[in-house]
């Protein structure tokens, strides 16, 4: 289905029984994560808490718990946006059947972000970061953590949607020096899209406007941890995953999601950073105190009865997982499409996804004598690491 929001896809999820409403008061501090690796773990179904207590919002979690689910909800898209990603490996196939490939054209159409007129449901309320639902989900935890952003970013050399970049860096928003309401932390690595663009902001002494997006059609979430060339805007794949056009606008100069059900804005300024963490990571371990940039909070909107989705990373496998199965069956063979001479490629959930990493490659660099040590292999290896998030793996074995 194409989602108009995320309170209709678990509406749908509840009819289909992949849903649960918990309506008894839960307390964001560790208790609600509790329940969503309890029911993770059991392989249960997606939750939505009605009564999360210090806040009048809902909060929803375990989304993707399942591949099945997550394959559930894109289930009228899934098969489309396979087709295309595999015509960009095979742009003759197009040619040669173009009848067979006129609706995977039509849905290509739905990759264009559309920009909406002034009255927008995200646009429905001010409020602050403390009328959130501050969830904390390990005990050592440094404070409440967004862990379902997509973080928006724009190239202040090349302004606009279609040059801008959307990932899932995990936001702290309360504990440690962070003054409650007016200071949150960011938290992304170096290789990251936003960091391109911070870094142009900080040479141009100016500070980088970002907004925060949480919720919204379950498409957005995905898009932020697709694996896209630097470059292309993953708000064209939102579109094309969820069946509906990204809709957006710009409020006081930041871009916003008018379909997300919170939007945080504000501003990254050169040099300044405060110490984030600790956290508890998809590694099973807590990722400790480190600077961080530090974003001001220029405003927090909400659409009216906004829900507001959270995952809880840990050990592996975890939610997460489902994500790293959805890519890799989304994408098929483009990663080896895209690095010539890799064959395979694999990323083991139980190290954590990103950590290690098997591979298959060629050796046709001697032609006319037999390979005695690795010659392309070594070329095809530079090139893994040296791509997207397979560049975040510590350990990569090759043959």
């Amino acid at each position: 289905m194409s989602y108009v929001s995320l309170e209709e896809c678990l509406n749908d999820l509840e009819k289909n029984g992949h849903l649960v409403r918990i309506r008894e008061e839960v307390d964001p501090y560790l208790e609600m994560a509790a329940i969503h690796l309890r029911v993770y773990d059991a392989g249960g179904p997606a939750l939505l808490f009605e009564n999360v207590k210090g806040s009048r919002f809902r909060a929803a979690s375990n989304i993707f718990g399942t591949i099945e689910r997550s394959k559930f909800i894109f289930r009228d898209t899934f098969s489309q946006v396979q087709k295309l990603i595999a015509l960009k490996g095979d742009p003759m196939r197009a040619i040669k059947h173009p009848i067979d490939n006129l609706q995977t054209g039509l849905a290509a159409m739905k990759a264009l972000p559309l920009r909406n007129p002034v009255s927008k449901p995200v646009l429905y309320e001010e409020i602050s970061i403390s009328d959130l639902p501050l969830i904390q989900h390990w005990p050592k935890d440094g404070g409440a953590f967004v862990t379902l952003p997509q973080v928006y970013s724009e190239d202040v050399d090349s302004p606009g949607i279609m040059k801008a970049n959307l990932g899932m860096y995990r936001i702290q928003l309360t504990g440690n020096a962070y003054e409650l309401n007016k200071e949150i932390g960011l938290h992304y690595q170096l290789h990251r899209g936003i960091g391109v663009h911070q870094t142009k902001a900080n040479a141009k002494g100016q500070p980088l406007k970002v907004s925060c997006f949480v919720g919204g059609p379950p498409s957005h979430s995905v898009s932020a941890v697709m694996p896209l060339p630097e470059g292309m805007s993953e708000m064209t794949f939102a579109g094309l995953l969820g069946g509906r056009r990204f809709r957006y606008t710009y409020q006081d100069g930041f871009c916003i999601s008018t379909d997300a059900d919170f939007v945080i804005t504000g501003e990254v300024y050169p040099g300044e950073n405060k110490p984030e963490g600790p956290f508890g990571d998809h590694l099973g371990y807590y990722s400790l105190t480190h600077d961080f940039p530090l974003m001001r909070v220029h405003k927090v909107y909400a659409r009216k009865n906004a829900i507001w989705a959270f995952t809880v990373v840990g050990r592996p496998p975890q939610e997460d997982t489902s994500f790293g199965e959805l890519i890799h069956e989304l994408t098929g063979n483009a990663i080896p499409q895209e690095i010539p001479g890799l064959r395979e490629v694999h990323a083991v959930d139980a190290a954590g996804v990103h950590p290690l990493l098997l591979a298959i490659g060629s050796e046709r660099y001697t032609p006319y004598t037999p390979a005695k040590q690795p010659a392309e292999l070594l070329t095809i290896a530079n090139h893994v690491l040296g791509t997207g998030q397979l560049s975040l793996a510590k350990f990569l074995f090759i043959k």
